[in-house]
């Protein structure tokens, strides 16, 4: 075979697999190789012979690494190395894998800047992205590996779930980054699996769904408890289910805790009637400090799997009424909607109650923007109590309302 005077990066790109592994000599440099296997996957590699008279192949890596130039450079190293009985190559000091980093990454970051989000993001590595990086070298994950893990995560779990991925293997890859001179991050835009803005939800509940969701909640112990204070508090459903007995005064107010790094809570809130009435029904357990409880002496932390409880037996009852009004209950069908749109509900509701909207915005905890949010410092609290009264009283409107005005549950919740 007649050798070629030179072999290029495209030259090395265009050697085509054969139904063997075979080596192709690089003309430049004598014990310097290109490996190509009937895959067609091409490897670098350097032969010499040591002291001994040994013949060894070394492996520099593959094609797609380096350039050709770089990879003959690493060849001749080899080469010397190999003559002189040492090693192909210095032994590096071990690399650290994706575990370590990310292990690090909470260390050093989530955990000492006190982020909220600690437990889901180690939820998300310990279930999506352990179980197929936990030993892979960190700076080895490419591009490509990055799409590959969201693949499989949106094919199991979904577009949202990828996201959120995502943002997880992101935030670790650019802290990386913040503390190592040549690392660059694999990842790219484009990479993720839903736009941001198509996932902002108007969802409110309609009267129709406020009187069967509510209904359903009166029968559906804590969950529907929860529930039901969503309803009348315009709270987040984190504040409702971690509410402690203590943070309760006798006088019906809620002292809302404020967290460092946590989005506004409505401060000091004069409970409803209907809303004191609801954690009045709830059982303490033992030493267990909290309102709604958990596993141990922690609080209610089910809302996945007792939302979907709740959405079978709204599905359930929606179906009993409609063959009760000679539909066809297998037509039945639940309009989605999470937890989370009770809260914008409570909002709208405060509107269509009078409630002027700066105080409803304080009832909720958002910030107040501009010159009145800076030196306004009024802890409106009897605005708040007299907001959250109107809100009741609509709700219990909407609820129980006259004869007449009482719609049947419609067919598609």
């Amino acid at each position: 075979m007649t050798r070629r005077k030179t072999l290029s990066d495209l030259g090395v790109q265009n050697l085509k697999p054969k139904a063997a592994r075979y080596v192709f000599p690089d003309p430049e440099l004598g014990g310097h190789y290109v490996r190509v296997t009937p895959a067609g996957g091409k490897s670098f590699l350097a032969l010499s012979r040591d002291p001994s008279g040994k013949q060894v192949w070394a492996t520099i890596g593959a094609t797609d690494l380096y350039e050709i130039e770089k990879a003959r450079e690493l060849a001749r190293e080899a080469i010397k190395r190999i003559r002189a009985g040492l090693p192909a190559f210095e032994e590096k000091a071990k690399a650290d894998t994706f575990k370590e980093v990310a292990e690090n990454y909470v260390k050093r970051h989530v955990a000492a800047n006190g982020l909220r989000s600690q437990d889901e993001i180690e939820r998300i590595l310990q279930k999506y992205i352990y179980p197929k990086w936990e030993k892979r070298e960190f700076v080895t994950i490419r591009r490509s590996d990055v799409a590959s893990l969201l693949d499989g995560v949106q094919d199991k779990n979904g577009p949202r779930q990828a996201d959120y991925v995502l943002a997880v293997v992101r935030a670790i890859c650019n802290w990386f980054a913040s503390r190592h001179d040549d690392y660059q991050p694999p990842i790219a835009r484009g990479m993720r699996r839903t736009d941001p803005k198509s996932r902002k939800r108007a969802r409110i509940l309609d009267d129709d769904e406020i009187r069967a969701v509510w209904r359903l909640a009166e029968n559906n112990g804590t969950f529907g408890a929860i529930i039901r204070l969503a309803l009348l508090t315009a709270q987040r459903r984190e504040k409702i289910g971690a509410m402690k007995w203590d943070d309760i005064a006798a006088d019906g107010v809620w002292n809302i805790p404020s967290e460092a790094r946590q989005k506004g809570v409505g401060g000091a809130l004069q409970l409803p009637e209907a809303a004191r009435k609801i954690i009045a029904e709830q059982n303490r357990i033992g030493e267990n400090p909290y309102v709604f409880p958990g596993r141990g002496n922690g609080h209610f932390q089910g809302w996945s799997p007792c939302k979907r409880g709740f959405d079978e037996k709204l599905l359930t009852a929606l179906r009993e009424e409609m063959a009760e009004r000679g539909g066809d209950p297998e037509k039945a069908k639940i309009e989605p909607w999470v937890i989370h749109d009770l809260r914008r509900t409570a909002r709208s509701l405060m509107s269509r109650a009078g409630v002027r909207p700066d105080i409803a915005e304080r009832v909720m905890g958002h910030v107040i923007s501009g010159v009145e949010g800076v030196y306004d410092r009024h802890s409106y609290f009897e605005e708040k109590k007299d907001a959250l009264n109107r809100l009741a009283a609509l709700v219990e409107t909407i609820v129980n309302p006259p004869a007449a005005n009482v719609t049947p549950l419609r067919a598609a919740l």
